[in-house]
């Protein structure tokens, strides 16, 4: 989710600013370990309110129509046709478990349509209106885009539904008027391709697809003009066997593989093996030496594993934004953009990992083939993916939870009853002190992770109990509701709690964990520690300080003003 194009600039670092937006994850259903399909995805702009989307589906009446705005923006951009039937959404998701997210990688500035009416989110969003399946989907993005013509940037597409996933991706034709001023070249380019069954893949703002096959159309479609048009405009010579989508319409450089390729890596390297080939690659150091585009995990891929490598800073790897001086004295895997800048004539650069502080809403999608169509679960969670909490939704929901409801707040009024605002003021005041409080959240949000991937087994039980698919709706309803509800209640008190043990830069002793406050009905003062005298007061403050690269920094800098004379 953004509003950028990017440019593919002479200055390698030019891009790496402008690709940084969102990321993919994806696992087939041989691949994890419940037999789900499964996608992540982090809507990730500095200007996107985290909000959870309804819409019911239904019979239409000829002559209905659709009106289409902008996904970015709010902009008008035309009215198209109703279908005679569209089916309910939640999120990125629909009542057939259809799963669709995104990543920008902009590509060739010339190729953007400025009369193009089908921007890549209503892409999306009608498409899962109008398709079942993962395939249905990949011919109904086609089909609107030339239709009405495409009216962003280059874009990835992951795909799924309960049996496979696929990557789709795609960039428009440019404009080319005719006499009547008729683009000529209205639509897109585009391919698609099946990941194997037991394999993972993954995106994040850089184009992957490269070589594909051309007669294998069980895992291989792709627009009959994709290689003509390259050459048509000078992106490519040769023989069509060794054409790359990639290369052509959106070749990485330095920044779009540091910026982008990187968190494709850091998943990778989390879940299989011989990822420790590519480090160089994804620093940007080696181009030559590609990542593949799916890889086979070492193990079957859980739920939470997933959910936890959303939250990846690279740690363990030369990238890690915990170690360096810019992590500051307690550890924050954050840097404030820009994404460069520049000593002495000098450029650097600030990492971009795949959690991020920009983040509006993530998610991670289950398609389950096992469960059945319409239980298929949007794990949805707001704000930063590393001090944030995901809960389950199930795809055939009637109604939003109040705490992620469209219109209970926005990014320029605050609500008291909006998730989005509510997980954004802990997790700010969590920057502040990461390397402490962020721990504290994390443990909050394993134990309610852990124990909802536990819940849902019951309540898959007890909906496949009822008779008709109207009354298993309503009770998934008011679980996914009451869950989502009490995760915000829960993080109310997780606010106040941290904000009583953490002001001011000490910290306050307690009786027990963060977990056993939040576990217990009794008064905050019970569980710190007070000094015995009846009156509240805390007793056995600890004054943490700082970390030890800090304190050298600190001595190295101002050390003849600040040292101690003896």
């Amino acid at each position: 989710m953004k509003n950028i194009r990017t440019i593919l600039a002479a200055a390698a670092m030019l891009s790496y600013g402008a690709a940084a937006a969102c990321t993919n994850f994806i696992v087939t259903k041989g691949a994890s370990t419940d037999g789900s399909v499964m996608v992540s995805y982090a809507a990730d702009s500095h200007s996107l309110y985290g909000a959870l989307y309804h819409s019911a589906g239904g019979k239409h009446s000829q002559g209905a129509i659709l009106p289409i705005y902008e996904w970015d923006t709010g902009r008008y951009l035309t009215d198209i046709p109703q279908a005679g039937e569209s089916y309910s959404t939640v999120g990125n998701m629909n009542e057939h478990s259809l799963i669709i997210a995104e990543t920008t990688f902009g590509g060739r500035e010339e190729l953007a349509d400025p009369a193009g009416l089908m921007d890549y989110g209503s892409l999306i969003y009608i498409t899962l209106q109008r398709a079942k399946t993962a395939r249905e989907a990949i011919g109904v993005i086609v089909e609107l885009a030339n239709t009405y013509g495409y009216a962003s940037s280059g874009e990835s597409f992951s795909i799924a539904d309960p049996g496979e996933a696929w990557i789709m991706e795609l960039i428009g034709k440019g404009s080319k008027p005719d006499t009547a001023g008729i683009n000529t070249r209205k639509g897109i380019v585009w391919v698609a391709r099946r990941i194997p069954d037991g394999y993972v893949s993954a995106h994040a703002n850089q184009s992957r697809i490269t070589t594909f096959p051309l007669d294998d159309p069980e895992n291989c479609l792709y627009a009959p003009d994709v290689i003509d048009f390259a050459r048509e405009m000078g992106y490519f010579e040769g023989e069509d066997a060794d054409f790359s989508f990639c290369d052509a319409y959106g070749p990485a450089d330095f920044g779009t593989v540091r910026g982008c390729d990187a968190r494709v890596w850091a998943f990778f390297r989390t879940v299989a093996d011989g990822m420790d080939a590519y480090e160089q690659y994804a620093m940007g150091y080696d181009m030559q030496n590609r990542m593949p585009l799916w890889v086979k995990p070492r193990a079957k891929v859980s739920p939470k594993t997933v959910f936890d490598c959303m939250r990846d800073h690279y740690e363990g790897t030369p990238m890690d934004m915990t170690r360096d001086l810019g992590a500051g004295g307690h550890n924050c895997p954050y840097r404030w953009r820009p994404m460069t800048f520049e000593v002495d004539g000098e450029e650097y650069l600030n990492e971009r990992a795949t959690a991020t502080q920009q983040t509006g809403f993530w998610f991670v999608g289950q398609a389950r083939a096992d469960a059945g169509p319409d239980m298929g679960i949007l794990w949805f969670g707001v704000d930063d993916a590393a001090t944030s909490c995901l809960t389950p939704i199930y795809c055939s929901v009637q109604e939003v939870p109040e705490c992620f409801r469209e219109g209970n707040g926005s990014m320029l009024e605050y609500s008291p009853t909006s998730a989005f605002w509510l997980f954004n003021r802990v997790t700010n005041f969590a920057y502040m002190r990461y390397d402490m409080i962020a721990a504290d959240i994390r443990k909050v949000t394993d134990a309610w992770e852990n124990g909802l991937l536990e819940e849902v087994r019951g309540v898959d039980a007890r909906a496949g109990e009822f008779e008709t698919a109207a009354a298993r709706r309503r009770y998934l309803t008011r679980f996914s509701v009451g869950k989502a509800q009490e995760l915000f209640a829960r993080w109310s008190k997780l606010d106040r709690y941290l904000m009583v043990k953490y002001m001011d830069g000490n910290v306050k002793s307690e009786h027990g964990d963060v977990l056993a406050f939040l576990d217990s009905d009794a008064p905050m003062a019970q569980h710190f520690v007070e000094n015995g005298n009846g009156r509240q007061i805390p007793d056995k403050i600890r004054f943490p300080g700082y970390n030890e690269k800090w304190k050298r920094a600190v001595a190295a800098d101002n050390g003849k003003i600040l040292k101690v004379v003896k």
